[in-house]
């Protein structure tokens, strides 16, 4: 697995897959839309092949991780990625790196907390409030068949 920026053919595929896996290239974290065009990311991929993908924002001393998305599961490319969006963190001057997801997805809490990040807060009613004032094609129901209600915050103190 190589790691790096996101840039050329890998950009083109993961501003693709926005579109299709977010509902993009609108974001909401937190009553803000972000567009996911604009941001730095990385990538992970093997012999061409895109494996994974992390968008970003630096402001002042956090470093939001705004999408991370793993299209090959449990072969540590979660991992890599957030390891690897520490270290740019560090190097920008952040002494925390954060992200939103939503109280639907089991799997991304889990991990999360498995890699070391504590829960920082939970949003109620978050995501409603999003659907009805800024996006609202964000769907109803996700994992599970479980209703997308509210944003739970993960960080890493990364000093």
């Amino acid at each position: 697995m190589r790691l790096g920026a996101l840039e050329g053919k890998c950009r083109k595929e993961t501003d693709a897959l926005i579109r299709e896996n977010w509902g993009g290239p609108m974001i909401v974290s937190r009553g803000k839309l972000t567009d996911t065009r604009g941001l730095p990311g990385l990538a992970a991929e093997e012999d061409g092949r895109l494996l994974g993908y992390l968008l970003y924002r630096v402001s002042g001393k956090d470093c939001e991780v705004v999408v991370l998305e793993a299209l090959e599961q449990n072969r540590g490319v979660g991992t890599a990625l957030l390891d690897l969006a520490g270290i740019r963190a560090k190097e920008a001057g952040c002494n925390r790196l954060w992200l939103i997801t939503t109280n639907d997805n089991a799997h991304a809490i889990r991990f999360y907390q498995k890699y070391g990040m504590e829960l920082r807060a939970v949003h109620i009613g978050a995501v409603d409030k999003a659907r009805n004032l800024l996006k609202p094609g964000i769907p109803m129901t996700g994992e599970d068949g479980i209703p997308i209600r509210h944003e739970f915050e993960f960080e890493l103190r990364l000093s």
